[in-house]
Parts: structure tokens; C-alpha cells; sequence
């Protein structure tokens, strides 16, 4: 069966997903109805009316319905990721940890839990608890130990060099970018771009299938063409269905060449010895753990360094100082003798990878 893939799929999603090919879809990001419970109207200060959830969509008569419901479309999920897929759910405090639970239940393996922290929320206008601030992102895989797609190095450049952390500062979705109809919200929760911008660079590559079984208002759909993914949105309200339609209509894709991000991963293997054996290092020298750190190593003749009475790869060593798994290339640094500058011993491996593709080893 083929995928139907950039296109819309009217209808409930349970359904639609049951009725797609099983091991088909690389990342599914769900933004399911949150089961909000509320009970009366929400006013401000100044007596305007809030305009909050209140859809037909998002209430259920009790939590066992909604748990039933959320195990249905879990499990539909789970059918149609790949072996290898993951899967994204995000959430607040009335519904994310039953969805984590039942995540379980059905054996995904949860990756990570990321906090959305929002810039600009609502705030509490009662006065009586907590302005909730933040919402929750959990991301699991379907088989525990598969491999999967985490564009490590991408989102660190993303995130000026340093490694992304699990708590995300964004803005909630409003101004140009918030979609309205006669002036008001076409859709209560439409989430903001760049969440689902580091969502879909993170997790998949491109001409991978992305699936969203709650599409709304095609915020997944929207990014994930722009970055050049395959998308399929799932939506029962026709009027969402056109909304989306015509916003993804209006996205144009990003170069080709802008959206293929290299792969350190499939990138030859250097050893450490080789940046002896091209002069680049000589045994003798001292590395230092980090580019101000005081520890230092000394570099051995076979390629091995030496902190005290540890002796080992670049690799080992920096394990032994951490008392944690360590990439070596990444925390070593050398002092460079023309500058005086403490530099990353990766960036002579990048040389050195140069060289092997022009054939000047």
C-alpha cells in the first residue's frame, strides 16, 4: 500500500491510523486534546471574557474515558512507526501524566521529558494557584534500544554550539504567526512554529515521513514541508482541514542543499594516533579537559595520553575524569603555538577528514 503522504487525511484518527500500512511512519507528533475540566468561564481583571479551551473536542465525561481514548491512539501510533521511529506527545498537568503512564504500558521507552517553558503565558487572572507557565513534551521510541534518528550535532548548532538542554524557552504562539478568522483564534491551541522547528530538525531527516494525528491548524504540516519532510496530517473538523490546507499551500520548501546537514557519524573514522603521525600533535605535548580547564594529560608516543597514573584513549581518559561516558574530540583541547588559544583537537580531526576526501592525507 502507498503512503499518502503531504496530504490531509479527514476523519478520526484512530481510524485513518488503523487504515495506514503497519512500519510506515518515521516521527508522529501529537499534540492530543488535554482533557482541561473546566468548569466556568474565565474572566480578567478589567471583565473581558478569556478565550479559553472550551471545544467539544477536548472534554471528556470522565478520566477512564479519556484513558481509554488515549490508549486507543497510542496504540494506533505504535502500529505505524517504524521499528526505529519515535514519537512526540505534548501536554500539560491534567493529562501528560496519563499519557506517560499508558506510554509505558504499551512499551514505548521514553527518551526524554522536555519542558516547554513559555515566555509569554497566560496568566492565573483568579489569583488562587500557580501561572502555569510551561507544558510537556514527551519523546519515546517504539522498541527500547532500536536505533533511532537524533540529530545531535544539528540541534547543538541550533543552540550556539552548546548541547541542547531538555528545558526549551519559547514563546507561546501569538502575533503574525497566530492564525485568526474573522478576527478571532481558528484554533485554541495552535503551537508555535518553533517548537515544532526543533522537534522535526531533531528527530528526522530529510524525506522522512512525519505524521500528526491531531493536525489542527497544519503547524507540523507547515514545518515539516518547509524542511523538506513528507507529512501527513489527520483532522475530523473540516474547518481545521481548510485552514491547514491553505497555510501549507502557502509554505515554500527550503533549499535542498540548506536542509542536508552533514552527519559527523558517517563521516570517516580518524584515529587520535593519526594527528601524530601528521604532525599536526607530538607526543609530549600536553592536552588540557576543556578549554579552561587546569587538568591536563600528557600525550604518549603510541598514540595513548597520561593524567597521573591513568593511562588510556582520549576517550578513556576523559571517562576516568568525568566518572561518565566521554567523546574525547569534544573535551580535549591543545595550545596552539602561533596564537596562544586553547583549541579543540577536533578541529584538527576536521582537517585531517578534509584531506581524506580531496586525497591529501
Amino acid at each position: 500500500m502507498t503512503i499518502p503522504v503531504n496530504t490531509i487525511l479527514p476523519g478520526d484518527c484512530v481510524e485513518v491510523l488503523n487504515s495506514l500500512p503497519e512500519n510506515s511512519i518515521d516521527l508522529i507528533f501529537a499534540d492530543p486534546p488535554y482533557n482541561l475540566q473546566l468548569q466556568n468561564d474565565l474572566w480578567r481583571p478589567n471583565m473581558t471574557k478569556v478565550d479559553a479551551v472550551d471545544d467539544g473536542w477536548d472534554q471528556f465525561k470522565d478520566f477512564e474515558h479519556y484513558d481509554r481514548f488515549t490508549r486507543a491512539w497510542l496504540t494506533a501510533c505504535r502500529r505505524v512507526l517504524k521499528e526505529t521511529g519515535t514519537l512526540w506527545v505534548i501536554g500539560s498537568y491534567h493529562n501528560i501524566y496519563r499519557v506517560g503512564a499508558i506510554l509505558q504500558d504499551l512499551g514505548y521507552w521514553i527518551l526524554n521529558d522536555v519542558i516547554w517553558i513559555k515566555t509569554n503565558p497566560m496568566p492565573n487572572f483568579r489569583g488562587v494557584r500557580f501561572t502555569n507557565a510551561h507544558e510537556t513534551l514527551l519523546w519515546a521510541q517504539k522498541k527500547k534500544g532500536a536505533k533511532y534518528t537524533f540529530n545531535h550535532h544539528a540541534v547543538k548548532a541550533l543552540n550556539g554550539d552548546l548541547q541542547m538542554r531538555s528545558d526549551w524557552v519559547l514563546p507561546i504562539c501569538s502575533g503574525a504567526e497566530r492564525i485568526r478568522v474573522n478576527g478571532k483564534k481558528a484554533h485554541a491551541t495552535q503551537k508555535p512554529e518553533a517548537l515544532l522547528y526543533r522537534v522535526i530538525l531533531a528527530s528526522s531527516k530529510p524525506g522522512d515521513v512525519v505524521l500528526d494525528p491531531f493536525f489542527g491548524s497544519g503547524t507540523t504540516g507547515a514545518v515539516a514541508k518547509k524542511l523538506r519532510r513528507r507529512w501527513i496530517g489527520i483532522e475530523r473538523d473540516a474547518d481545521y482541514v481548510r485552514i491547514a490546507q491553505e497555510r501549507i499551500d502557502a509554505v515554500d520548501p527550503l533549499p535542498l542543499e540548506a536542509v542536508t546537514l552533514p552527519d559527523r557519524r558517517s563521516e570517516p573514522r580518524v584515529p587520535f594516533g593519526k594527528l601524530l603521525e601528521n604532525g599536526f600533535l607530538r607526543p609530549g605535548e600536553r592536552l588540557y579537559f576543556g578549554p579552561q580547564g587546569e587538568v591536563s594529560a600528557v600525550i604518549l608516543a603510541n598514540g595513548h595520553i597520561r593524567h597521573g597514573e591513568t593511562v588510556g584513549s582520549i576517550h578513556q581518559v576523559g571517562k576516568a575524569l568525568r566518572d561518565a561516558p566521554c567523546n574525547g574530540w569534544e573535551h580535549w583541547y591543545y595550545l596552539d603555538a602561533s596564537t596562544g588559544e586553547r583549541k579543540s583537537i577536533d578541529h584538527l580531526r576536521q582537517i585531517i577528514r578534509q584531506q581524506m576526501k580531496e586525497g591529501t592525507p
